[in-house]
């Protein structure tokens, strides 16, 4: 954390994560509570030390998503970078033991701890915070407009290409959220739409966009998906691609609609066509985001670790 420019390039930083996760002193401690999209699942533990991480995925980058990410496969740097991916995925395998039991976010992401570190895991929702985000009072200032909505880091798997194609085949506005590596090229290629970049927002602003799109767009496969419950929150449908964490989010046809893999520009289009003659039920949408409160998140965290730590022998309590 002490690195020079860490926070605008700590993505270069990464072949040095596991040694700065391997160098926290927890021998002090009972119990280890991780959450992990890298590698704080693999933290050193000591003895009868019980470490239980929520995992939010195994890293993307070096396992299924690796071209998304680096496109460049070729030459001298692209020869050391795939050496240096090597050597993560074996650590990242190895040290998945340290794990006692793994939490995921997702059914999706249950998957992925199965396939890649061979370990079960027990899924729980993340907290959303629905109190926030709330369905309009009904002014003319919150009316549904006819635009649609990505809240996302533009990063290559998120699909947010998808997305700019398919609001101009549908003739629909877009109003994207968020920022990232690929928000030059994505501006590029949004050149001619009516495609809005608004970067990051103040949360008024962006509860307020949810209140007015007339729906959420996810074209990505994503582990989980807080936006789109946040969305579901406010009243707004999702229109989504059918797969990964949103299926334990979305109902087809009750909460938006789901596309069928691998939900091109032209099939999401036909789905925004569609979503605007259907008039759902926002107090349904509301009912289904209130699954994902803090207070359920809360519960069940608390009675797997009450379980988890008996079966362990009582360790932390």
């Amino acid at each position: 954390q002490h690195a020079p420019a860490r926070r605008r390039h700590y993505r270069r930083l990464l072949p040095l994560f596991p040694t700065a996760i391997e160098e926290f002193d927890l021998s002090s401690y009972d119990l280890i509570l991780s959450t992990s999209h890298c590698v704080a699942k693999s933290a050193l533990r000591v003895g009868d030390t019980f470490h239980l991480c929520y995992c939010h995925t195994p890293m993307r980058y070096i396992w299924d998503q690796e071209e998304a990410y680096f496109p460049h496969r070729t030459g001298p740097l692209a020869r050391l970078r795939g050496r240096i991916l090597a050597e993560l995925r074996r650590w990242d395998r190895a040290t998945a033991d340290r794990v006692d039991q793994f939490v995921a976010n997702s059914r999706f992401v249950a998957w992925r701890i199965e396939r890649y570190y061979d370990r079960r895991a027990e899924v729980v929702h993340p907290p959303v915070d629905i109190d926030y985000f709330t369905i309009a009072n009904g002014s003319a200032d919150e009316e549904r407009r006819p635009f649609a909505l990505v809240v996302a880091a533009l990063a290559p798997y998120k699909r947010i290409d998808v997305a700019i194609d398919a609001c101009a085949r549908a003739g629909v506005e877009l109003v994207i959220v968020g920022d990232g590596p690929e928000r030059r090229a994505l501006e590029r290629r949004a050149e001619g739409t009516t495609t809005r970049f608004l970067g990051r927002v103040a949360r008024s602003d962006l509860r307020d966009l949810y209140r007015r799109a007339i729906c959420l767009l996810q074209p990505g496969t994503e582990d989980f998906g807080i936006a789109p419950v946040e969305a579901l929150a406010c009243g707004c449908p999702v229109v989504a691609r059918g797969d990964g964490g949103v299926l334990d989010i979305v109902e087809d046809n009750r909460h938006g609609l789901l596309v069928e893999p691998p939900a091109g520009a032209a099939a999401i289009g036909r789905a925004i066509d569609k979503i605007e003659q259907i008039r759902f039920n926002e107090d349904d949408l509301r009912q289904r985001a209130e699954c994902f409160s803090p207070a359920r998140f809360q519960h069940r965290m608390t009675s797997l670790l009450d379980r988890q730590l008996s079966d362990h022998g009582g360790a932390a309590r």
